[in-house]
């Protein structure tokens, strides 16, 4: 969802691969696993300094495909049809109606799954701090699927009239005040957490190595996603103050982010493209 555009990204990537970046000596990498500062690097990088093979790109990889794969695993627990393969037409079309959400889940999912494999790319943190966040995005991902497949259903269902989608089902204020309230707290601690990942990499920015082009970008990966924390905040907000009757805007809330998230990527590209003026006339 707020990522840099292609081209800063393949600007650093660019110059990992042609070893700008990479200290020439390969016990940075291979000969501990105890520092940050000895690891903070990405995966071009491990492999120009020589370390095939070794311990910390061994675990770097290692948790990147764990995240990969939670987060597939909580796509597969989003399937139309989660209790039983449809044995008959009136089950396969009723479960049809979930479709939209379902898709909608995933796409959401997704945003946050390139939030954290774009810093895993860029970066390649293993340090203990970034390890510990990354943990703590994986077991939020796992809760906040429940809730979100929820609220999606109930969005489609009151845009489509009940044709598709499904009704919260909750008999209370306080049980549609809670469910909006979950997913204000899952939403907002997900783009927290990519948040922290990307202050961890603005701390090592040194041991990293990041030319002033990159600083600028790995800041403003944090702005962008301070958006989306920000909206989340707004929406638990809401969630426990409006009454029943208006609850619904905690949720439509979110769509602000339409609108929010184009304006914070039109002006970072006029302020990205405002420094490389000013470097080119100097």
């Amino acid at each position: 969802m707020i990522g840099v555009e292609g081209s800063e990204d393949g600007e650093l990537r660019k110059r990992q691969d042609s070893g700008e970046n990479t200290p020439t000596n390969p016990a940075q990498y291979c000969g501990s696993i105890d520092g940050a500062d000895e690891r903070a690097t990405g995966r071009d990088s491990i492999r120009a300094a020589g370390g095939v093979g070794c311990v910390a790109a061994a675990r770097r990889i290692s948790l990147e495909t764990f995240i990969d794969a939670a987060f597939a695993f909580a796509i597969t627990m989003l399937v139309i049809a989660a209790q039983q393969i449809p044995d008959d037409i009136e089950t396969l079309l009723a479960a049809f109606k979930n479709v939209p959400a379902f898709v909608a889940s995933v796409i959401v999912l997704g945003i946050f799954w390139r939030g954290h494999w774009l810093w895993s790319r860029r970066y390649g943190l293993e340090d203990g701090i970034s390890i510990f966040i990354s943990w703590a995005m994986i077991v939020t991902i796992l809760i906040y699927m429940y809730p979100l497949k929820a609220i999606f259903s109930s969005m489609w269902f009151l845009l489509s009239s009940g044709r598709v989608g499904h009704t919260l089902g909750a008999h209370s204020a306080s049980q549609v005040r809670s469910l909006f309230a979950v997913f204000a707290l899952g939403f907002t601690a997900i783009a927290l957490e990519v948040v922290l990942l990307n202050l961890r990499a603005w701390q090592l920015r040194k041991p990293l190595r990041l030319n002033a082009r990159e600083k600028l970008i790995t800041l403003y990966e944090v702005t962008g996603w301070s958006v989306p924390v920000g909206v989340g905040i707004i929406s638990l907000v809401l969630a426990l103050t409006l009454p029943r009757e208006q609850i619904q805007w905690s949720g439509w809330v979110y769509f602000s982010m339409v609108i929010l998230v184009p304006l914070h990527s039109a002006y970072r590209r006029r302020r990205m493209e405002q420094k490389e003026e000013g470097r080119s006339k100097t």
